[in-house]
């Protein structure tokens, strides 16, 4: 009995120590969560301005950009996952993970060749340990990216998408990320970025049209010097952007994902301390009332004697 009681307090002790982890990962979580939300929502209302701008631009250029044009010569495809440096995050990193196998799986059987780019050390190492090749990857910020991590991340698949197919230019640019919608909500989405498809921003925020009043009153702009200037401009800032948008969208998902899976283990480190204290305290009663029944069965003894 000494040897139970013994066990069941050296796991006490353990997961107390435990409990105080994941309740400190939990409240660094937290307030981190409030910049990361406040990020991410915040590059919305940009977001809606440039897509609203070039919206406005195509109608008086042409839309023959390379970043709009459907490539048929090379069947190469760029998917990018956007994953979490560390761990302790629910099913974070693994949906995405779940996601893009999906999706990689999807383009092989299309006859496409999948070229995977990968964000944060979780699906770096996932692909690594399955032997799948991956082109490029970033690590280290994938909880608080930095505007030179996702401008690098821009020019290196704008570069890409516009380098001949003799040279390792790619047809389409695919995106695995997960969407921050609340504290208690994140979607994964897969996401088609590259060719663009140009769009009036409430089409692209809500997948609906406008009617013809609205477009008919767009107002009349000049362009210096052209149009087509504009409109060739503003495009690889569109991409930039998104991109952008995609990282501190998934920063945010991380952070509430961890500081909800990091509160349920920490009431699930709870539980089992007060599991294990009662059952503490049931092998001490049991070894007292073993060591009164062994004084007064020798205690009868020596009185029968």
């Amino acid at each position: 009995m000494a040897g139970t009681q013994r066990i069941y307090k050296q796991k006490i002790r353990a997961t107390k120590t435990l409990e105080k982890v994941f309740r400190a990962m939990e409240l660094i979580a937290a307030s981190r969560i409030g910049k990361a939300r406040d990020r991410a929502l915040g590059q919305d209302p940009y977001t809606r301005a440039l897509t609203k701008s070039i919206a406005t631009v195509a109608l008086h250029a042409h839309a023959d950009h390379p970043l709009v044009k459907e490539r048929n010569d090379t069947n190469k495809v760029i998917v990018f996952v956007v994953t979490s440096d560390r761990g302790m995050a629910g099913a974070y990193s693994s949906s995405v993970l779940r996601e893009s196998e999906r999706l990689i799986n999807d383009l092989k059987s299309e006859g496409k060749e999948p070229l995977l780019y990968v964000s944060g050390r979780r699906g770096a190492s996932y692909f690594r340990f399955r032997n799948v090749e991956v082109e490029r990857s970033w690590t280290g910020e994938s909880d608080k990216p930095s505007d030179e991590t996702s401008n690098e991340i821009a020019e290196e698949f704008l570069s890409r998408f516009l380098a001949d197919a003799d040279h390792g230019g790619v047809g389409e640019l695919y995106m695995v990320f997960t969407r921050f919608v609340s504290m208690v909500t994140q979607n994964v989405e897969v996401r088609r970025m590259l060719p663009l498809q140009v769009v009036d921003a409430d089409d692209d925020e809500h997948g609906g049209s406008e009617d013809d009043s609205t477009a008919d009153s767009e107002p009349l702009y000049e362009y210096e010097p052209s149009a087509q200037t504009v409109f060739d401009e503003l495009l690889p800032m569109y991409v930039g952007q998104r991109i952008h948008s995609v990282m501190l969208m998934s920063a945010a998902s991380e952070l509430a994902a961890r500081q909800q899976a990091m509160h349920s283990a920490t009431e699930n480190a709870g539980d089992l301390i007060e599991r294990y204290t009662r059952l503490a305290n049931n092998a001490r009663q049991a070894e007292i009332t073993t060591e009164i029944t062994e004084i007064i069965s020798g205690a009868d003894s020596l009185g029968k004697s």
